[in-house]
């Protein structure tokens, strides 16, 4: 079996487990979109040792800094002189800079994984009703990014490793035949 077709079915498959973990007894507890994304960053980023933990660090940093962006638009009046859209934008922008400027530390050099995890977060945020307020950034439940959204990355992460794993598997014994 080629490499194509091996990888397809492994991805194929895994993709099978997953989406029936996150529609069915692990509802909750990640968030398929946010999976699949760092399993495709994975591949991404050479498929290796390295590759997870740059994805793993990095992408979960991205989620600190966003979890911690998301609560201080929460301490922005919507009355603010300069009104709630500017300085939610400002705030973005200056966590963003943080962001990037922390690429300066060797295992936060991966910027790309950092944009993900931010981004992750802010798209569960912006899009699931009721998520944006101070109670849920600092409950301790699966509703909080912080758990939530990193969880998302590692099992995706490790779906990446998997299905990488279960491919070459695939290979050798279609050799052996």
């Amino acid at each position: 079996m080629d490499k194509l077709t091996a990888l397809s079915l492994s991805i194929g498959g895994l993709a099978g487990v997953a989406t029936f973990l996150a529609v069915g007894p692990a509802s909750g507890l990640f968030f398929i979109w946010a999976a699949t994304v760092p399993w495709a960053v994975f591949f991404l980023l050479g498929a290796d040792k390295e590759a997870i933990c740059k994805n793993i660090t990095c992408s979960v940093f991205g989620v600190v800094m966003a979890w911690a962006t998301a609560l201080m638009l929460t301490e922005i009046s919507p009355d603010t002189m300069l009104g709630f859209p500017l300085m939610a934008a400002f705030t973005v922008a200056v966590s963003v800079v943080v962001l990037c400027l922390a690429a300066n530390i060797p295992q936060l050099a991966t910027i790309p994984c950092s944009v993900v995890g931010y981004s992750l977060v802010f798209a569960y945020l912006l899009q699931t009703p009721d998520k944006l307020n101070k109670d849920v950034l600092l409950g301790l439940s699966i509703s909080n990014p912080l758990l939530v959204i990193s969880i998302s990355i590692v099992f995706g992460t490790y779906l990446g490793v998997y299905s990488a794993q279960f491919s070459e598997k695939l290979q050798d014994m279609c050799k052996k035949k």
